[in-house]
Order: structure tokens, then sequence, then C-alpha cells
């Protein structure tokens, strides 16, 4: 199973990467959650730091997650489960004037 990832601004950095691909074997319950962990680890600590608050352990609520181009958050959160072929974006903040 196959899982894309999509970085913008400040993971873009981080990363030094536009997209991934990620590998999961058949039949694993891969989560926007799962995702995100295995990028921490992968990444390391900047990256651990923008995407987690560091008090609390959770994702920081600045951040948006498409699956395949639908919020996240109107699906299940990061307790949405993905599909071999999904693309995840991770969006940060926008703003404008």
């Amino acid at each position: 199973m196959h899982i894309s990832i999509r970085f913008f601004t400040s993971l873009r950095e981080i990363t030094k990467k536009k997209e991934e691909t990620l590998k999961f074997t058949e039949g694993e319950e891969v989560t926007v959650e799962v995702v995100v962990k295995m990028l921490s680890q992968r990444y390391g600590k900047r990256f651990s730091e923008y995407v987690y608050d560091t008090k609390t352990d959770e994702v920081r609520s600045f951040l948006q997650f498409l699956v395949n181009g639908k919020s996240a958050t109107t699906l299940n959160g990061l307790e949405t489960e993905l599909e071999d072929g999904d693309v995840l974006a991770i969006l940060p903040p926008v703003g404008g004037g």
C-alpha cells in the first residue's frame, strides 16, 4: 500500500521535498496520525517540534490535513483511515491581507 504525502512551506524546507510516498504492508491500518508519527520519526526533532505541541504532544491545531483534497476534520480527524493511493497534504496556516 502506498500513501503520498505533500509538504508545503516550512515542512517543505524541513524535509527538503515537495512530495514523498510511504509504503505500508497490505492490511496494515494506516491513519493520518500513523503517517504523521512516521514522518516525525523519519525527519527528527525539527519536524516534530513544528507538528507537535511540545507541552501536550498533540498535533498543533494550526495544521490542516487534506486527504485527497478533503479536510480530515470533516472526515475522522487524525483517525481518518487512508487507503492505497491516497494523497495526504499537510498544510500550514494561511495568512492573507
